[in-house]
């Protein structure tokens, strides 16, 4: 203590002859300073170290039946393998990848349109493919009514205690709701809140629970986004099921929602629902993607085999401070069986488009070039 006070005591010295007329005199030069402090102070660390976030979103995952039966291995064994298999290394090399799940896991039968169940292999393969999160609140959700859902969220449970996978959208109760609407992650040190909601439903529950997010429901969304905040999201992500199908521009109706998110806070509003890739805009500073297109499907309609991963990468500086760098967008394209090869395959287009030795339908790889050439000119 008596070694500690009179460095004190020098200390203050030299400040006292540094501030003297003449400015720091010899005496002031003699000042001597412990050998730890030198240490301590040639080794000052940044508070954080620099580090980059990275969040994937995809459009929908759809399960019509002739994916379904594609995918059949055995009597009751499905291998949905081929689907991002060009895609895993940036699946995986995201911090945490979301994707909209429209389909229920009500059991057997399996049924596609227009009202999915699909096998509870395809939740389990996008688990062990690197999907973190799975967005519930859409139209078909209530397909299967509310014993589809009841087990679709048992599955989706499971899927959390086992995998770690996290998903929002639909809650079996009042418990389940406020943990996670908003769902709050917190990745890198930086906390997110991801609220997903959908324009409605094709069918109902004729029961109180389960429920999911509808955007009409304005007070509701309002308190998700308050909680948001209160509980100290860095970034608030709206998710929103909604637009005219097959539509590449976005409707008035879409981008009024979208300016309500961004009144309530939304940092960034990436949409699903329409089947097809639609331009992008700005709402003052938020970001809105209003379509990421297909993620999967059987569809071959116009447009429809056309679709993006959206990439959100944010920065947090050695000082704490946090940057989110402008979305990133790339084309993909849904292979049906017959063109990539026999079976569904997601292809990343620039990767691709020069490689077309590599398809076994040469159609498919023109119909992937012409589509991705003209959506382009008619949103960008």
């Amino acid at each position: 203590m008596r070694i500690i006070k009179s460095h004190i005591l020098r200390l203050a010295t030299a400040l006292f002859l540094f501030h003297l007329p003449g400015g720091y005199d010899a005496k002031a030069q003699e000042l001597l300073m412990p050998e730890r402090w030198k240490c301590a102070l040639s080794h000052i660390r940044p508070l954080f170290s620099q580090d980059t976030l990275t969040i994937s979103f995809f459009g929908d995952m759809m399960m019509h039946s002739a994916q379904i039966a594609n995918a059949r291995t055995s009597a009751s064994e499905y291998d949905f393998s081929s689907y991002f298999h060009l895609l895993e290394d940036k699946i995986n090399d995201a911090d945490l990848t979301v994707a909209n799940m429209e389909f229920t896991l009500a059991g057997e039968p399996y049924t596609g349109y227009p009202c999915f169940s699909a096998p509870d292999t395809l939740a389990a393969y996008l688990a062990e493919c690197g999907f973190d999160i799975f967005l519930a609140a859409n139209n078909h959700i209530f397909d299967k009514g509310a014993k589809g859902a009841e087990r679709t969220l048992k599955i989706f449970r499971r899927l959390q205690e086992e995998k770690g996978i996290k998903f929002t959208g639909l809650a079996g109760g009042t418990e389940e709701l406020n943990g996670n609407n908003p769902l709050m992650v917190r990745v890198k040190g930086i906390n997110l809140a991801f609220i997903n909601l959908t324009y409605g439903t094709n069918s109902g529950t004729g029961t109180r629970w389960p429920e999911t997010n509808h955007i009409g429901e304005k007070e509701k969304t309002a308190s998700a986004f308050a909680t948001a905040k209160a509980k100290g999201a860095d970034y608030i992500i709206a998710l929103p099921h909604w637009g005219t199908e097959y539509q590449l521009r976005h409707s008035r109706k879409q981008e009024e929602t979208a300016q309500w998110l961004a009144g309530n806070g939304a940092d960034f509003i990436i949409g699903t629902h329409p089947h097809v890739v639609q331009n992008t805009g700005m709402i003052g500073k938020t970001p809105v993607i209003y379509s990421l297109g297909n993620a999967v499907s059987n569809m071959s309609a116009a447009n429809t085999q056309l679709e993006l991963m959206a990439t959100l990468k944010i920065v947090r500086h050695c000082n704490g401070d946090l940057t989110a760098l402008p979305l990133e967008l790339d084309y993909l394209w849904c292979s049906r069986p017959g063109g990539f090869n026999a079976h569904y395959t997601v292809i990343p287009i620039e990767a691709y488009k020069e490689k077309p030795e590599l398809w076994k339908g040469r159609y498919d790889y023109d119909k992937m070039i012409s589509t991705y050439e003209r959506v382009r000119k008619e949103i960008e």
